[in-house]
């Protein structure tokens, strides 16, 4: 669950340490919208049912005032970890 006002740039880059998010994300949008802007420009807003495959090199927002809930399939383990 990603609290309205989260930013991956904001939030999780200082811990990262990389420019954009290098972490793949198979990920299925259960509620509220996320926005993803990839390295290359290209952007794409996922919201209820969708299912989202994000490649390394993105960073993504909560978009609007309700948490945004997403079941990331991929794995997360080794994110964002020094």
């Amino acid at each position: 669950t990603l609290q309205p006002g989260w930013k991956w740039s904001i939030c999780v880059k200082p811990v990262a340490k990389t420019e954009s998010c290098r972490a793949a994300h198979l990920q299925y949008h259960v509620a509220d919208r996320l926005h993803v802007v990839m390295d290359d420009g290209s952007e794409q807003e996922f919201g209820p049912g969708d299912v989202s495959y994000l490649p390394p090199g993105h960073d993504a927002w909560v978009v609007g005032n309700e948490p945004a809930v997403i079941v990331d399939i991929s794995g997360m383990k080794d994110y964002a970890k020094r």
